[in-house]
């Protein structure tokens, strides 16, 4: 046996209608209909997941505990994300950072305070000046660390 997909992944909302929309809104997810659950529940589409959003009491969404996406048009979504001050650096003591493949990743937190990080296979194909920023991981990578790829080729 062995898995082959993510299917979904589902996190805590304070405030369904403003997390469904921040989805909507800065990545482009879409509403698909969720069962009745009795509780407030919204499922979006992302490619072919799906992020499954709920409210259930005040529950605090844990420090460094994140989904990553990956997004079509990185720098658009940074931008917004800059723009709308939700960048984190707090919990990986910077928001954006060069791995050793050369992926670029950036974090930031929706309206109920989840960490989303945002991923992009290249960053050298980003527009020049895009990420004033842009950091290595702060610890040096040697032996297979040096080779770790966030993008895995198709098997």
């Amino acid at each position: 046996m062995a898995v082959v997909g993510v299917n979904h992944v589902s996190i805590h909302a304070r405030d369904l209608e403003a997390s469904a929309r921040f989805y909507e809104d800065l990545f482009g997810m879409e509403r698909i209909p969720a069962p009745d659950f009795g509780a407030p529940t919204c499922w979006l589409r992302m490619g072919n997941q799906q992020l499954h959003l709920f409210v259930r009491g005040d529950t605090e969404p844990p420090a460094v505990q994140h989904f990553a996406v990956t997004v079509d048009d990185f720098a658009a979504v940074y931008r917004a994300a800059m723009a709308m001050g939700i960048q984190d650096p707090v919990p990986f003591g910077h928001h954006v950072y060069r791995l050793p493949d050369g992926a670029v990743q950036f974090y930031l937190r929706d309206p109920a305070g989840n960490l989303v990080e945002v991923d992009h296979p290249d960053a050298d194909a980003l527009e020049p000046g895009l990420i004033e920023d842009l950091r290595p991981l702060r610890r040096p990578q040697t032996g297979e660390h040096a080779t770790a790829t966030l993008f895995l080729p198709a098997r």
